[in-house]
Parts: structure tokens; sequence; C-alpha cells
């Protein structure tokens, strides 16, 4: 399998420590090394992988290839602009198929926190056999263990020949639902959280990119002839509509198949995720940095380079850094992007 992991998003959810040139899945948010970094290690570690790439923007490329090791430089591809998954994957794709036209392509994103080096070969490798066997595209659902909002769902069909390797078709994907509906995908047993993780044989996946994705297709054929030319191909890519590849593809096709995994999984998704993972005192604050809480329960201080103090405040994240400081309450912490936003149209392009 050739790994291709997806690195160009902005982590607008993990601002003020994520910036458009520092962004999330280049910040060591869990652990001593960056998110990227993880994921890169995670796949030399896996069997049947053959190499490694990276996808992101130019503004990261001299940023990656300094700060990440085990990844030819000349496996990391730029996009012209940011245009979403599909897109992303299919230029990718491109690059895979002047390798090996027959090759098995996985897509992983950058960010996410895996726990289960073994479960997790072991999925890899279910879905590697489903893909070359049926021709299908597989995704990696995982197995929920809480009714989450936060998450979309993959619905499968428990009978499966497949069952031996943990491999279903999939019946219909689920947007991130509400409380009562996410408890009832839970009670039904045939829900899986959608990962955004993916394997496929190359043919396979321009198979159903030509049936489902007309305009995407067209624009991939002629980028692929600029790219065996070592052509520039960015004014092509500018017509490239921007598509997530859930919504351009998966959601449509029927040629699709689910691996229930069994590895402990996270996407990391705002500052409540890493509040989950990190160490906490009697009162359930935690504090990364220096801080102190008096009086307050379940917070959570992100503060590395000053002194932060909260008194007589629950339930609260604070985050802290050279130039900013950010106060929300965890409940709200999908909110974030709500200052992003406002400094977009405020054009204080330091503070992003």
């Amino acid at each position: 399998m050739f790994a291709v992991i997806i690195a160009g998003g902005r982590g607008t959810r993990f601002w003020p420590a994520s910036r458009k040139n520092q962004p999330k899945q280049l910040l060591n948010i869990i652990g001593e090394n960056s998110m990227l970094q993880m994921t890169v290690d995670r796949l030399r570690k896996t069997k049947n992988v053959e190499d490694i790439f990276i996808i992101s923007g130019k503004h990261l490329e001299a940023k990656i290839k300094k700060t990440i090791s085990g990844v030819d430089p000349k496996n990391i591809i730029i996009e012209p602009s940011a245009k979403n998954t599909a897109p992303a994957i299919g230029l990718a794709a491109l690059y895979i198929k002047q390798k090996r036209s027959d090759a098995v392509m996985g897509v992983f994103p950058a960010d996410h926190l895996i726990v289960g080096a073994q479960k997790f070969s072991k999925s890899v490798r279910s879905a590697i056999q489903i893909a070359t066997k049926k021709q299908t595209l597989v995704t990696i659902g995982i197995k929920p263990h809480y009714p989450a909002t936060g998450y979309g769902y993959i619905q499968f069909n428990k009978k499966s020949t497949y069952e031996h390797l943990n491999a279903f078709p999939v019946k219909t994907f689920a947007e991130k639902p509400h409380k009562k509906l996410a408890a009832r995908f839970l009670k039904s047993g045939d829900f899986l959280w959608n990962g955004g993780m993916f394997i496929w044989r190359i043919d396979s996946f321009f198979n159903e990119i030509s049936s489902h994705m007309l305009e995407l297709d067209s624009q991939l054929g002629k980028i692929e002839k600029r790219i065996i030319d070592k052509k520039d191909f960015s004014r092509l890519w500018s017509r490239i509509e921007s598509e997530s590849i859930d919504y351009g593809l998966l959601e449509k096709t029927k040629n699709i198949h689910v691996v229930k995994a069994e590895f402990d999984w996270n996407d990391l998704g705002s500052w409540n995720s890493v509040f989950e993972f990190a160490p906490k005192n009697k009162d359930n604050n935690a504090i990364r940095g220096q801080g102190v809480v008096i009086d307050g329960n379940n917070n959570f201080i992100e503060s590395q380079n000053q002194f932060t103090a909260i008194i007589g405040q629950s339930d609260l994240v604070v985050v802290s850094t050279n130039d900013a400081t950010l106060v929300i309450p965890r409940s709200r912490v999908e909110e974030v992007k709500r200052v992003v936003e406002f400094l977009e149209k405020s054009k204080n392009k330091k503070l992003l």
C-alpha cells in the first residue's frame, strides 16, 4: 500500500496555538512529537506500507521538509490551493499512478490520535484484502462507545461474506447527528464513527470518480498529462470545484465496504479532546505549562510562556500564547472558529 497523509488543514478550532503557518498537524498536542510526525511513525511501523506521501499546501512545504522525518522529500505533494479532500486525494492518486497503475492507496488524516498499533495494522491489512479482492472502495469505521454528536457515522450491513475480516458493505453515511439520534445509532449496533481513513486500488478509485464526479475526473485527466510532462498545472487546478471526498464520492457510490476497527481513536477536534487526554489534578483540572486553578473544577489551561490563573470558575478552557489569549466555556469550544472568522474579516493577519 502507498499511504497518503492529508496535511493541508488549518486547524482553526485550536486557535490561538494553531496558526496558518503552524497548524494543528504540526503542533505537539499529545506527546513530544507533532501529530503529523506521529502519523508518519505509525504508518512506518505498519505492515504492507510500501511508501508514504504527504499532501499539503505550498506555505507548509518548507516546514514539513524541515521538521518531518521518515518521508522522502520527493513524496511531498503540493496542491496549488486548498480544494478540500476530493481533489487533494485525486491529485495524490495521480502521483501514485505514475509509480504503479495497479497500486493500492491508503488515505489517512494527519492529525488524529490512534492507540493500538497492532489493531490498526490489522484493520489496514483487512482493508487492503477487501480492496484488492472486491475492487471496492474501503473505509475504516470506528466502533462507537458513546453517542457522539461531533462525528459523522457509517451504517453497515451486518450480513457479510467478509465478516472474518471485520468488513461489511456500507448502507449509508450519516452527517453529525443530534443527541437523541446519536443514541439511536449507538443502540442499533450497525453504525460506526467515520474516521476519515480510506483504502482502495488506484484503478477502482478513478473508475468511481469518472462515474460520480465528472468535472473532477475531466480536470484530473488534463492535470495528469501536465504531471507526466513535468509542467505546471496550477491554472487547471484553479478550475476545480472544492469538494469533500465524503459528499462528492463516498455518499454516492454503492461500491464501498467498511472495516470495523477495534483500535482507540480520537480526531482531536477541539481543546476538549486535549483536556480528555491530559493529566489532571484532584479537582480534575488539567494544566499544561504554567498556571493554577483556585476554587474551580474541570478547567483546562494551556500556557507555556506566561503564568495563567483561574479563580472561582469551572469548566473553562484558557489558552495563552505570546500574542493572544482564549477564554471559553468547555461546552462551547467548537465556536473557537468564530474568532478566526472575526480576525479574517478584520484582516488581522498577524493573529492568523
